[in-house]
């Protein structure tokens, strides 16, 4: 019997209660995570409610407590005061997500973060004299933060401060999202494999916003098991040639088949086992499994115990994008699990909101009631629906740094959803980088890690 709606998101509230602060503590930005119990189901006039006392709310604490900022709106000529309607929120001055890339080193790189941090940044100790960026993250997780970073394929990072308010508010947002678009299949005694390094091991966002996933599924495992830090994935995601590099990628090449073949076994015996299951992760490890599963003539049938959300990219090659489409099609036929169970999520370091594909149509869904999103033109002006364009967004629920971004992907926004009958604008499923802009992603990171080899 399919479980209510309400008792399966209550479930899963009290599986979270750690990552929610206490209600008399909320504020504008928390009502706008915390309070909808489906994130893509508020009626419109509600969400846009939400969204702009959200929005308003973190951007007078940027503005009044981050100089950073501060500065970068007077530039900008724009103030809080500016803000008084919802169609204001244009106005709000966005940082191109290049800034969050142009940092320096050592301890020069500690005030870097301490100063696009907002609000008090609590005592950090250093104890190295030359420190790396790890030891500058280390320093600034043991202090209570939760400062993590993605990387393009230059191997340049992206480092984000959060603090742990708004690193729990990124982690309930992506289980939620994710349980919202995939009810009713989630279940808590679910057997969950996590195609992205083991978040108890690494600053990588992609695998440390994770954590959570311990906390909503009984089983997990990680397909990465190991210590990652900066410098492994820089050396994963550039063309490296030295000797270091060719140690680290013959190292992280070797993972791949045994990651594959750990894959094939657990698939062995949650089969025998008659165990529900879900994948979490970057869709280019499953890929790889499939691919052998078929060399093998092996199929699976877990079409009414599975799921799949992706995450990150569809480059499953250096020289192939894999459609979505084509990989749901490959999921049912090798794996039986059916397509409106094969989801993929859109998100970024830089930001708290996942977009998440409905099962109807799989467009990619908007968390409107704290997220605005915007699609800008070649003179980063806001463009109409159906319009391709630059992706932007102003997001309102981090406390920690101003989320006001616009990215390097290449969107379109449509107005609705042409399937199903949820509330508010979607993207077109196959969301791709912007001319000139360098491949990225969380699922990138990973692919490479997995599949680079020294050469000859």
């Amino acid at each position: 019997m399919t479980i209510d709606y309400d008792e399966y998101i209550k479930k899963f509230d009290s599986r979270v209660a750690k990552y929610i602060p206490p209600k008399n503590e909320w504020t504008p930005a928390d009502y706008a995570v915390y309070g909808p119990k489906d994130l893509f189901r508020v009626p419109l006039k509600e969400s846009k409610e939400l969204q702009f006392n959200a929005i308003k709310y973190q951007f007078k604490r940027h503005f009044e407590q981050n100089k950073m900022y501060h500065g970068f709106c007077k530039d900008k000529k724009v103030t809080p005061d500016d803000i008084k309607k919802y169609d204001d929120l244009e106005k709000i001055p966005l940082i191109p997500n290049e800034f969050y890339k142009d940092y320096p080193t050592g301890r020069d790189f500690a005030l870097w973060l301490a100063n696009i941090f907002t609000g008090a940044i609590p005592s950090i100790k250093i104890s190295q004299k030359e420190p790396n960026y790890d030891d500058v993250i280390n320093a600034f997780n043991a202090a209570g933060l939760a400062v993590a970073y993605s990387s393009g394929t230059s191997g340049r990072h992206t480092f984000i401060p959060r603090d742990m308010r708004t690193f729990h508010i990124s982690e309930y947002a992506i289980a939620k999202a994710a349980i919202s678009m995939a009810y009713p299949i989630w279940d808590y005694d679910m057997h969950g494999y996590l195609l992205m390094p083991n978040p108890f091991k690494t600053n990588v966002y992609a695998g440390k916003v994770c954590t959570i996933y311990y906390d909503v599924i009984k089983h997990v495992t990680a397909a990465i098991d190991k210590e990652l830090n900066t410098e492994i994935i820089r050396m994963s995601m550039i063309d490296g040639s030295g000797l270091k590099a060719k140690i680290i990628k013959s190292t992280l090449s070797r993972m791949n088949k045994k990651i594959t073949d750990n894959i094939i076994k657990w698939l062995e015996r949650n089969d025998k086992e008659k165990n529900k299951i879900v994948f979490a992760g970057a869709p280019s490890l499953l890929y790889n499994v499939t691919n052998k599963l078929k060399e093998d003539g092996q199929t699976f049938d877990f079409a009414d115990r599975g799921a799949i959300l992706t995450g990150g990219g569809w480059k499953v090659y250096e020289d192939r994008r894999l459609p979505v489409a084509e990989f749901r099609k490959e999921m049912e036929e090798i794996l039986g699990i059916k397509p409106e169970y094969c989801l993929d999520a859109y998100g970024m370091v830089e930001g708290n909101a996942w977009m998440v594909q409905c099962q109807e149509g799989h467009y990619l869904h908007i968390p409107l009631c704290y997220y605005y999103p915007l699609v800008l033109d070649k003179e980063f002006k806001p463009v109409g629906y159906n319009q391709p364009g630059r992706f932007a967004f102003i997001d309102g629920s981090s406390y920690s740094y101003p989320a006001f971004i616009i990215s390097g992907d290449q969107v379109r926004m449509l107005e609705h959803c042409p399937v199903c009958d949820r509330p508010g604008p979607v993207l077109e499923p196959e969301v791709t980088r912007a001319s000139g802009k360098e491949m990225r992603g969380c699922a990138e990171e990973v692919r490479r890690m997995v599949s680079t080899d020294i050469g000859t």
